[in-house]
């Protein structure tokens, strides 16, 4: 089954109507530079409020690896996603599964971190991640030959989800602004398409 992350979560609401809704995980944005950001205290009083069995994911930016670390622990996080071109290897010592995020324009980098537990294939963009562009879905499956299981981010939204799961046939899809109405504030309708649209693609 694919799995699915809602990233930039920011308020309460929105987390437990996304776990309702049929989400497997949910993102946490703790790189001050995003409009999706959220700050520690507020990020741990919602995950505390969360089902056990959806994984809470950590995005950092260039943190370092103490900073990630007390996160891990005041969160809870399943997983810490390095956005800022991070070498996995460096945060080790935070014992929390590390995805790496491959930000791809028109090919794959030659290798990826033997530290890498996950990979998160995105658009490359202006910034880290969050800009809504989409990049070529058949160059996905060129990450199968690092042996990682692999996400699908990047421009999705419940109208092209179906096509990007039959295409690129991801372990899980990420998405932020494609189900918001503004940045942080998710739209619930636009996230129970978007789980549909995933489902559907699957039958």
């Amino acid at each position: 089954m694919t799995r699915v992350k809602i990233c930039g979560i920011t308020r309460l609401e929105d987390a437990l109507a996304c776990v309702d809704a049929g989400v497997d995980a949910v993102g946490f944005n703790f790189w001050p530079g995003s409009n999706r950001h959220v700050p520690l205290s507020r990020a741990a009083d919602i995950a505390s409020a969360l089902p056990p069995g959806v994984l809470r994911v950590g995005v950092f930016v260039r943190a370092s690896p103490e900073e990630v670390l007390v996160a891990a622990r005041a969160v809870d996080l399943g997983a810490i996603q390095l956005h800022g071109d991070e070498d996995p290897a460096d945060y080790a010592e935070v014992g929390v599964p590390l995805w790496q995020v491959l930000r791809i324009d028109s090919t794959l980098p030659g290798s990826v971190s033997a530290s890498a537990a996950a990979l998160l294939l995105d658009a490359r963009v202006e910034g880290f991640g969050g800009g809504g562009r989409s990049f070529d879905w058949s160059l996905a499956h060129g990450a199968r030959r690092f042996g990682v299981p692999f996400w699908l981010a990047g421009g999705l939204s419940p109208d092209n989800v179906g096509e990007a799961v039959r295409r690129a046939a991801p372990v899980g899809v990420d998405v932020a602004s494609g189900v918001e109405s503004a940045p942080g504030v998710k739209d619930l309708a636009r996230v129970r398409a978007f789980v549909a649209a995933v489902r559907a693609a699957e039958e």
